[in-house]
């Protein structure tokens, strides 16, 4: 991602492709993914639902500037799996994602060429399923101030069109806000002319 870029690309909602090759079946499951943590339970709960399958195999990647990664070959040879699964990601170049190929073994080996084939087209057809959709990347500040700031605040954060995570009004008062990446030096500048204003960075999303 540039230094100029604060979008990325991601799906909506889970989906699903198929692809079949001399006997073996391979499907696909697309799901968005917001942590690492959702990884496990994804590919547990498939395991589960599929446990005559020979092969669960994944990839995900995270983060709006796309800089993590893992892939998971789950017992077929090295790079015939996970691998082709990633660079579909790449390709398609989406974010917060993970899909996991269940893999029906057909009895006839497919060999290399034959399962990166098999494992990037039922990524493809999963991928084109799913609903893309591109989203902001936000960086959120928790912004605290006198009541008596109230005015001035709301009207920058509704001529901003901020997106308020938290809020909570009391003698001070504390709102967590998240900015458009692009759109944050201006909004910082604008709330530090307000008296008695502190903004922290708290996360980016």
């Amino acid at each position: 991602m540039s230094l100029f870029e604060d979008t990325y690309k991601t799906i909506t909602s889970p989906s699903e492709g198929i692809y079949r090759d001399k006997g073996s079946k391979f499907i696909a499951y697309a799901y968005p993914l917001r942590g690492e943590d959702q990884v496990k339970e994804r590919v547990a709960a498939l395991k589960s639902e599929h446990p005559k399958a020979r092969h669960h195999c994944w990839a995900y990647r995270l983060t709006p500037d796309r800089s993590v990664f893992r892939i998971n070959d789950d017992g077929e040879p090295s790079g015939t799996a996970g691998r082709p699964i990633l660079n579909t990601l790449l390709s398609y170049d989406l974010t917060n994602i993970l899909v996991v190929v269940v893999r029906y073994f057909g009895g006839t080996l497919l060999g290399v060429p034959g399962l990166i084939h098999a494992y990037k087209t039922a990524t493809v057809e999963a991928l084109n399923a799913a609903e893309v959709v591109e989203l902001t990347t936000n960086d959120v500040y928790r912004v605290s101030f006198g009541y008596e700031q109230m005015n001035d605040v709301m009207r920058i954060v509704k001529e901003e069109n901020l997106g308020v995570l938290n809020q909570a009004f009391d003698n001070r008062c504390a709102l967590e806000l998240e900015i458009r990446r692009l759109r944050v030096n201006a909004v910082l500048e604008r709330l530090q002319k307000v008296t008695g204003v502190n903004m922290v960075y708290t996360d980016t999303r």
